[in-house]
């Protein structure tokens, strides 16, 4: 399978630093929409009272995440290449299949290591509640985690679904990359119309708001891509979206 990159950039330095420009160029597109308070899901007023951390800190968070992402990723990528640095690539049925054993690895990981963050009262203390100082979640601060949340949840996980799945440097530059827009799309607040996020996945930007609500701290744990787990182990909290007086919309628990 040909790519546009090709002959001027290895696949390895794709997979690295392709899902960290891409992060910047999609959350950076929905920072710098107009307000757009009819598609809200939470007003400017509450963004701006109820975060408990300047934008400024949140985007300093984010890149130290992003360092340390691409140190691992670039190792794991380089070292994993075949010697000969002959790479045959797969069929696409067969790369289509490593992703999605890729997705559901990472929602497993994810899963279990982020719900354990929230029933351990000192790793939730010390370390999740950095990122749900994010009352009102955005699109820049998706990865603002505490750096040994964004090693042990993101990072490792996304290792570890890479290895698990067995696919080639190439297929991870289109899972990760997707994998970034996906996260960055649940944390955006917005509720637009032909979102195409929010007409194939029920794990979509409603449902992560529910988790950062302080009724919804327990519920909807699973991220980024499907709501298995929440479902299968009792921890799915249904909601519903309405309009909000004023414009906009609100993601309301259906078991409050």
């Amino acid at each position: 399978m040909m790519v546009f990159w090709e002959g001027y950039v290895s696949d390895e330095m794709m997979g690295t630093f392709a899902p960290i420009v891409l992060y910047w160029v999609y959350a950076g597109f929905y920072h710098l929409l107009p307000p757009l308070d009819r598609y809200r899901l939470h007003t400017r007023r509450d963004e701006e009272d109820k975060n408990l951390v300047p934008f400024a800190t949140v985007v300093k968070g984010v890149l130290l995440q992003q360092l340390v992402q691409a140190i691992v990723a670039l190792f794991l990528l380089t070292t994993t290449t075949n010697a000969s640095g002959v790479i045959v690539q797969p069929s696409i049925p067969k790369q289509v299949l490593q992703i999605l054993i890729a997705m559901f690895v990472m929602d497993t990981w994810q899963y279990f290591v982020h719900r354990y963050m929230h029933q351990n009262k000192f790793l939730y203390r010390h370390i999740h509640s950095q990122h749900h100082r994010l009352v009102v979640p955005y699109a820049i601060g998706a990865l603002y985690n505490h750096p040994l949340e964004g090693l042990l949840l993101d990072t490792v996980g996304g290792a570890i679904s890479f290895l698990v799945s067995g696919m080639t440097a190439r297929t991870a530059v289109l899972f990760f990359c997707f994998a970034v827009v996906k996260t960055v799309d649940d944390h955006c607040g917005l509720w637009l119309p032909g979102n195409i996020f929010h007409l194939f996945f029920q794990n979509n930007t409603a449902y992560h708001d529910i988790h950062h609500q302080l009724q919804g701290l327990k519920y909807n744990y699973s991220q980024p891509f499907f709501s298995i787990w929440d479902k299968l182990l009792g921890t799915y909290m249904p909601f519903n979206l309405v309009k909000r007086p004023g414009g906009g919309f609100e993601a309301r628990l259906a078991k409050e």
